[in-house]
């Protein structure tokens, strides 16, 4: 073998040692979770109960932030203008990268770009309701009741993402 195989091969034999100990290790400092809905919301429970599992595992406080409002606009500005560490993470609904880019022309963050997924920590089910004595039985007793009187009848979301199912169900 030559000299010079010999030298790269110690060089980066010693590099790799330095490479080691210029890596910290992961987490270092607290980390701030923002949620984009107020504080006893369901997904403001998700993340009270994430922080509370991820500050057990990593060792370090994992502090929840409510900021709510804006279709989730203003969480989402939190975390994208926040500095790229690793130290801040977006806890939300659906809506920053599905329902936003369906209902609005522009957004004020770039969903592929800015964000980056890291894991589905639960999913909810959407039902259809009516009071005990309404007349309706069934959600077919509730179409043909729609059909026949359309302005009728009414109904309440409780988020955009709903919102924009009904909406859907409705133009069936």
């Amino acid at each position: 073998m030559s000299k010079w195989k010999i030298r790269i091969g110690f060089g980066l034999l010693a590099l790799s040692g330095a490479l080691n100990v210029a890596v910290a290790a992961w987490p270092e400092q607290p980390i701030r979770m923002i949620v984009s809905f107020p504080p006893g919301s369901g997904t403001d429970s998700n993340a009270r109960f994430a922080a509370r599992e991820m500050s057990e595992r990593l060792g370090v406080p994992v502090m929840v932030e409510n900021k709510p409002g804006g279709n989730s606009f203003i969480a989402v500005e939190a975390v994208v203008k926040a500095k790229p560490d690793g130290y801040t993470l977006l806890l939300a609904s659906n809506s920053p990268v599905a329902t936003n880019v369906a209902m609005f022309k522009e957004l004020p963050y770039d969903p592929v770009k800015q964000l980056a997924p890291l894991a589905k920590l639960s999913f909810g089910a959407m039902g259809v309701a009516v009071p005990a004595d309404s007349p309706y039985s069934s959600i077919e007793d509730l179409v043909k009741a729609g059909k026949a009187n359309p302005q009728k009848l009414n109904y309440g979301s409780g988020s955009a993402s709903y919102r924009i199912a009904t909406e859907l169900f409705l133009s069936m």
